[in-house]
């Protein structure tokens, strides 16, 4: 049953898919881990990305609206 849960939503994507998943391109997506700026799964030679962490980098990187002054 695990394996089914498995191929329905892949845990780990390719620089590709997660260059697509988070709006940049792939050169881009490389400088980020090159830079150690982007979570990402080194499996061998292979870079991998959870899209769970990506999500999460995603929101650590947004930059809230000040307030409104009131003068």
């Amino acid at each position: 049953m695990k394996t089914a849960a498995l191929s329905q939503s892949p845990r780990l994507i390719g620089v590709q898919e997660a260059a697509r998943y988070i709006g940049i391109s792939v050169t881009t997506l490389y400088k980020g881990v090159s830079q150690r700026k982007i979570p990402y799964i080194k499996m061998g030679k292979l870079v991998k990305f959870d899209p769970i962490k990506l999500d999460e980098w995603i929101k650590q990187q947004t930059v809230m609206p000040m307030p409104e002054r009131r003068t």
